[in-house]
């Protein structure tokens, strides 16, 4: 059985590793998209976050038991179970195990769809709790896009859909949250993209926005999201990538020590429910 799957519409492709429900490319005729991961870098290419969102502080702790789940959750190294394929869509699914419960003591199902049209791409989650009590959950996107973007040479930005707060959390050793913010550059919606800005993430939380274009001459990379509330852009010194991330929870607070139901923008699911995040992705290149 092969460890990828494949789906396209029309000359647009995309490729989903069955290891995390992860992205691993998507191109629109000759425009190559996604950042491919590099060992000496960032490896990874769009990284799905559960059950937490962020670095944890030492671990998570349920019921008085320590869990050491760490950064992002368990999620991303997984081996997700393929539901449904078609020629442009594919569903995954991933359940509880006695590895997950190892690190997250709760039954659950997280099943990922991505869809593809010419040139856009759609990325839905549900998470469901199967437990026979509420569960606490976080859950994130985290794909890394090229830049410089496919044919463009001039300045790149971003463009909120609405005026956001221009300043953001500082992130204190071990990715923490700290109470502290710092400025950021934003013209009214607009955020030029300078490799200084990201000593750190920049994590816009509750955007009062719900779509960003990532864009440079008259090429557009466009996000829309629903139900997932807080916006993270993030690079790596001298890389060739940036990360439009989309999050429904965040990383620990400094000094964070309660329980993981007490956790700062933790979702909490009745017995049986179930919830939907969603994102689209729509390239224009002139």
């Amino acid at each position: 059985m092969t460890d990828v799957i494949e789906i396209a519409c029309g000359d647009a492709r995309a490729r989903i590793a069955l290891r995390g429900a992860e992205l691993k490319s998507w191109r629109v005729g000759d425009d190559d998209l996604l950042w491919p991961g590099d060992p000496a870098s960032w490896p990874d290419s769009s990284p799905l976050l559960f059950p937490v969102v962020g670095w944890t502080r030492d671990g998570i702790r349920v019921d008085g038991r320590r869990y050491p789940l760490g950064l992002h959750g368990f999620a991303r190294a997984a081996d997700f179970d393929v539901v449904a394929v078609a020629a442009d869509r594919a569903r995954l699914a991933l359940r509880a195990s006695a590895e997950s419960f190892s690190l997250f003591p709760f039954k659950f199902c997280l099943t990922i769809d991505y869809g593809i049209s010419a040139n856009g791409l759609e990325i839905i989650a549900e998470v469901q709790n199967e437990d026979e009590r509420p569960m606490p959950y976080a859950f994130g996107l985290h794909p890394g896009f090229r830049w410089p973007l496919p044919g463009a040479s001039g300045r790149h930005e971003i463009v909120f859909d609405a005026n956001e707060v221009a300043e953001v959390p500082v992130i204190a050793p071990g990715g923490l949250f700290s109470a502290e913010t710092r400025a950021v550059p934003l013209q009214g919606r607009r955020l030029a993209l300078e490799p200084d800005l990201f000593s750190e993430a920049l994590c816009f939380l509750d955007a009062r926005s719900r779509a960003l274009d990532f864009r440079a001459d008259d090429k557009v990379l466009r996000m829309e999201v629903e139900n997932l509330p807080h916006f993270a852009l993030w690079t790596l010194p001298g890389a060739k990538f940036l990360c439009l991330e989309a999050w429904t929870g965040h990383g620990d607070p400094v000094g964070f020590e309660g329980d993981l139901f007490q956790k700062p923008a933790m979702r909490v699911l009745a017995p049986g429910e179930k919830t939907r995040q969603a994102a689209t992705f729509c390239w224009r290149a002139g």
